[in-house]
Order: C-alpha cells, then sequence, then structure tokens
C-alpha cells in the first residue's frame, strides 16, 4: 500500500514572512489529516523559517532544485547537503520550467538525482511531454527517454525510494488538465516502465504523482486512478485553503 503523497511547488512566490504565514496557516488547516504526506516547496530563501514554522507538525519540507556538487567554485548553486542543513526532507529535481527556462538535460538531472539521494534527501524527479510531443504521439517515448535519462546508475534500491512526478506540460499554468484516463495511462506505463528496468518490488513501491493544474475539485477524481499515488500542486499550493483542500481529500 503506497502511501500518497500531497506536495506544494510554490515556485517563485512568496516572501519569508509570507511562507511562514501560510505554511502557519496550512498547518491548522492540516492537523487532522493523517495517511497522507504533505510536502511544501518555497524559495530557497524561505527554506529555514518554514523549517522552523513546520516543526512538530504533519508537513515536510523540499527545495525546488539542487546542483551536483557538494561544495566548489559554482556560485549560485546550493548543494544537496546544504538544503538538509536548511531543514530539508525532499527536492525537486528535473521540474519542467528547469528543462524550459535553464537548459537542464537528462544528464544534469540524473546528476543532481544521485547527489540528492547520496544526501538522503527524498527526490521528487519529475517527467513530462509538451503539447507538440502529446499531438505527435510521442507522449511514451519522451516520457521513457526522460526517465532512462534521470535513472542511469542508480541502484534499485535507491530508485524504490523516488517519487516520480509525471507533469504534462501542457496542463502547468494553463488550466488545463489531463483527463483522469489519460492521466492514468500514462502513470501506468511509467510503473510498467519502472518493471522492466528494476523490477516489479521497485515498480510497486515507487510513489508516482500528477502535476498539471491540481484543484481541490479535481483531486478525488485522480487520487481514484489505480496508479496515482498524489499529486505535485502549483497555484493551488499558494493559498492555504486550497491546498489544504487538496491534502484533506480523504479525510
Amino acid at each position: 500500500m503506497r502511501r500518497p503523497v500531497i506536495a506544494g511547488n510554490w515556485k517563485l512566490f512568496k516572501t519569508i514572512g509570507e511562507a511562514t504565514t501560510l505554511v502557519n496557516d496550512l498547518k491548522v488547516r492540516t492537523a487532522g489529516i493523517t495517511g497522507v504526506d504533505i510536502i511544501v516547496a518555497p524559495v530557497f530563501t524561505a527554506l529555514s523559517s518554514v523549517a522552523t514554522a513546520t516543526v512538530g507538525s504533519n508537513i515536510r519540507l523540499a527545495a525546488q532544485n539542487c546542483f551536483w556538487e557538494e561544495s566548489g567554485a559554482y556560485t549560485g548553486e546550493v548543494s544537496a547537503s546544504l538544503l538538509k542543513d536548511a531543514g530539508c526532507s525532499h527536492v525537486i529535481i528535473g521540474h519542467s520550467e528547469r528543462r524550459q527556462y535553464f537548459a537542464e538535460t537528462d544528464a544534469t538531472v540524473n546528476r543532481k538525482i544521485h547527489a540528492a539521494s547520496a544526501a538522503g534527501l527524498t527526490v521528487i524527479a519529475c517527467v513530462g511531454e509538451t503539447l507538440t510531443e502529446r499531438e505527435a504521439e510521442q507522449t511514451f517515448v519522451v516520457i521513457e527517454t526522460q526517465l532512462q535519462g534521470a535513472l542511469a546508475g542508480l541502484r534499485s534500491d535507491a530508485v524504490a525510494g523516488l517519487i516520480i512526478a509525471y507533469e504534462p506540460v501542457w496542463a502547468i499554468g494553463t488550466g488545463k488538465s489531463a483527463s483522469e484516463a489519460q492521466a492514468q495511462e500514462v502513470h501506468a506505463f511509467i510503473r510498467s516502465l519502472l518493471e522492466r528496468l528494476f523490477g516489479l518490488p521497485v515498480a510497486t513501491a515507487v510513489r508516482i504523482l500528477y502535476g498539471g493544474s491540481v484543484k481541490p475539485e479535481t483531486i478525488s477524481g485522480l487520487m481514484s486512478q489505480p496508479d496515482i499515488d498524489g499529486a505535485l500542486v502549483g497555484g493551488a499550493s499558494l493559498s492555504a485553503e486550497s491546498f489544504a483542500a487538496i491534502a484533506g481529500y480523504s479525510a
């Protein structure tokens, strides 16, 4: 039985004060929710403050990115060990916006996953196709290429501890969402690919999240699908009311 995950990616929003206010409100609203891993991912500058605010709560902390080197002359980068030092237990790697705007590749995503896993962070690894790729019926090819590249060289036990997030790029910030059937089809494909690459126990263990304009009114239908284990929430996670409603879909 895979434990559901509801993760909120706050992207480039919220000052330290705003982030702390949001998580304090969220703590109250989600205090009675059990059986779900609740994760928030604020900007780097707010990580330590949010970590302090979440002490004693059921909310875990994720960073939105990390670098693959431990230390060195890498101006502007943040290592996995520094994220742990700031209070993070999770890190999002390979988000489509990182690929689109910052030239991340499957190879750099792979290096980051190796570094984060070695540091003891739980990785939320993102894969997903663009609208052009979906219309060209290349979804499965894209997903397989991204996943194989991202997970290259990882041991099976390391893969089993990962979280995979399927984010159809065409549904991020557009208000569009894949239908429950479309989302389930890709999630099932990802699980079958994991089985082929790493074996059935790993494929059964890995939690796969849907990340494409998730809202309170769509979460229950998505979570009813057999291979959807949670959600990576964007805009709706910036409101404590809406994010708590998503996290409490089964409460």
